[in-house]
């Protein structure tokens, strides 16, 4: 007794537990319940979420077009500097420098200030080498911006209006040079200079310059002759990011491919971001934490220097309008709440009743009773399932009489379909009278003829069946080839070889003749002279191959890939018209055979075709290995 308490206490719970389970005037209470809560709790932080994104959104599509400014400025920059390597390279006194027709005395050093190495004295008879040097300083003048600009030749002499080397090692060897000259003339940008051998007599400090360089290569022998070394002042830079600022703490700054400094404020949030904090993206936004604050990243990537220009500020940074925003929307969404758990167990109760009467109704019709009707004149959602309830009901009735008519109607199908086999056994049966009464009379080619049109008709009917047995489909395509031997004569010859490991196989009916009827017909018939049909079956690897060779007129090699193609899908190429004399029209035939193995045996069996104009055809069919016809067939022939 107290078990079964027991177990009627657990059954209850378990259906209290399910909502599911639950009556439906509790699930609308649960519901509404749900529905003055829920909504409220995902509008405040619908609501939450848009106010911040649609700031976030704000400041990012400033933050991108002051980058994207910042970005064209700066690659303005860098292309003037491009233009210059182009027309120091341009100039003939510069080529004649890079070809040695301007010789220096080497590199060697000739006193000097103690602990710097002097430039090498050159030989300037004719004053060329000071007409360079006044040719190059006319760019630091016309761009202030530039500190200095050197030019090397292959041979390591150099000519510059503000630079000059710190030990007598050649130049050429320098990790500049050697970047600019495995570039082949194209313009690089190095960034902040490091560990070269060349000074400029300000002396700047490598962290307040940028250098590029470019190589020149000599257009007959592909070799490179020399370089270019510009150096930009920091400050071109600087004077257009400084400027810019974020908020009230952001600020802009601009980095190598890296992530290195190219340029960052005096005190900023970070200096150096590593690469693998930048996403791999050419522009976005990320976060990460620093010192203890999360900061936030806005960065787009200048497709013409590598560099990328980073927008900084810290995320905590909250706008006051967005806070008082929430606040009300979150009064506001209370009184609705509180609302709705008013007048919850009232809807609740104006729902469920009415169903509940609609419930009975729907019980007494699942007892067998199609009489019953729903009778109320109410005109919400609860009428209308009344109304449709009383439609289903006279339309399972009227289903119920249809079922019974077209059942009838099959069975009549059925006794038609009977009839109809009874035809063309008549057919073959007649033909076998014919066959025996020309042999009577001693004709002999129309018995032939005769007796082998009744057996492509008797095996072509196969009692219905799809997969034959091989030996038949060899009588079918041998008596298909004597009649038409019989039609030809002289000009058509064949040979059929049917190996014995591949009587005992079934195939799928009617898979030779469509091919052998294409290669008498575009083949043998479009040839000059007799020709000769070989049809031969191979078992290995698995498979059973069907092959026809013909020694026809063939096909162009366009006809052939058309035909190809239509092989693929040979669905979709018989569903379209073929043009006249097309390669579809030739080939209905093989497309249908095509088709019926796949759809049979899957896409792995099929056609394959090889073919010269000229020389003729050879078809090959790949069908899988069938010692038994398959069960589903044969539960088929029995259904027929």
């Amino acid at each position: 007794m107290r078990n079964k308490l027991r177990n009627n206490w657990r059954q209850r719970l378990l259906q209290w537990t399910r909502f599911g389970d639950l009556p439906l005037r509790y699930k609308l209470i649960i519901l509404f319940l749900m529905v003055g809560i829920l909504p409220s709790i995902a509008l405040g932080a619908l609501v939450n979420w848009t106010v911040n994104r649609i700031v976030d959104g704000q400041v990012t599509a400033n933050t991108v077009q002051l980058i994207g400014k910042v970005n064209q400025t700066l690659d303005n920059d860098i292309e003037n500097l491009q233009n210059i390597t182009y027309l120091i390279g341009f100039d003939p006194a510069i080529n004649r420098f890079l070809n040695g027709q301007i010789a220096a005395e080497g590199s060697s050093v000739a006193g000097g200030v103690a602990g710097q190495a002097q430039r090498p004295q050159i030989n300037d008879k004719n004053g060329e080498v000071y007409a360079l040097k006044k040719y190059l300083q006319g760019f630091t003048t016309l761009y202030p911006e530039i500190a200095a600009i050197l030019v090397v030749n292959h041979n390591g002499d150099y000519i510059s209006n503000e630079m000059y080397a710190r030990t007598p090692a050649n130049l050429t060897r320098d990790s500049w040079y050697e970047e600019a000259a495995g570039h082949e003339g194209i313009f690089t940008v190095l960034g902040h200079p490091s560990e070269r051998n060349v000074t400029t007599h300000v002396h700047y400090a490598n962290d307040e310059l940028i250098s590029v360089v470019r190589s020149f290569v000599d257009p007959d022998t592909r070799k490179v002759t020399g370089a270019v070394l510009i150096d930009l002042k920091l400050r071109a830079v600087a004077s257009t990011v400084r400027n810019v600022t974020l908020g009230k703490n952001g600020y802009l700054m601009v980095t190598d491919a890296g992530g290195s400094a190219i340029y960052t404020p005096d005190e900023p949030l970070v200096r150096d971001i590593p690469s693998s904090w930048i996403p791999r993206e050419d522009s976005g936004m990320f976060r990460h934490e620093v010192n203890g604050r999360w900061l936030q990243f806005i960065y787009g990537t200048s497709s013409f220097t590598g560099w990328r220009t980073i927008g900084v500020f810290d995320s905590g940074e909250a706008v006051r309008e967005v806070r008082e925003i929430r606040f009300y929307v979150i009064c506001f969404l209370f009184v609705v709440c509180m609302f709705g758990l008013t007048a919850s167990y009232t809807l609740s109760q104006s729902v469920s009743r009415p169903i509940r009467q609609l419930m009975a109704f729907m019980q007494k019709a699942e007892s067998g009773d199609l009489t019953i009707r729903y009778w109320g004149g109410r005109q919400d959602e609860v009428g209308m399932l009344g109304r449709s309830f009383n439609r289903m009901l006279a339309e399972i009735r009227k289903l119920l009489k249809l079922s019974e008519l077209r059942e009838r109607q099959k069975r009549e199908a059925e006794l038609r379909s009977l009839q109809a086999h009874i035809k063309p056994h008549f057919l073959y049966n007649t033909l076998d009278t014919i066959h025996w009464m020309a042999k009577k009379k001693g004709a002999d080619d129309v018995s032939d003829m005769v007796e082998s049109l009744s057996r492509l008709f008797r095996i072509g009917l196969s009692k219905g069946d799809d997969i034959i047995p091989m030996t038949d489909e060899w009588t079918h395509i041998s008596s298909y080839l004597q009649i038409q031997k019989t039609r030809y004569r002289d000009r058509l010859t064949y040979e059929l070889d049917l190996p014995k490991e591949a009587e005992g196989l079934y195939v799928l009916k009617l898979v030779l003749q469509p091919i052998v009827e294409n290669a008498i017909y575009h083949g043998i018939k479009a040839r000059r002279g007799p020709g000769i049909i070989r049809v031969s079956a191979v078992v290995e690897g698995g498979v059973l191959r069907l092959i026809v060779k013909d020694n026809g007129a063939g096909m162009s090699q366009e006809r052939l890939d058309a035909l190809r193609r239509q092989l693929q899908d040979p669905l979709a190429a018989m569903d379209h018209p073929p043009e006249e004399g097309g390669p579809a029209s030739r080939s209905y035939g093989m497309l249908n055979v095509q088709a019926r193995l796949a759809l049979t045996f899957g896409e792995k069996y099929g056609i394959s075709i090889e073919s010269t104009e000229g020389t003729g055809t050879s078809v090959m069919i790949e069908h899988p290995l069938l010692h038994t016809v398959p069960a589903q067939r044969v539960q088929d022939g029995r259904d027929r």
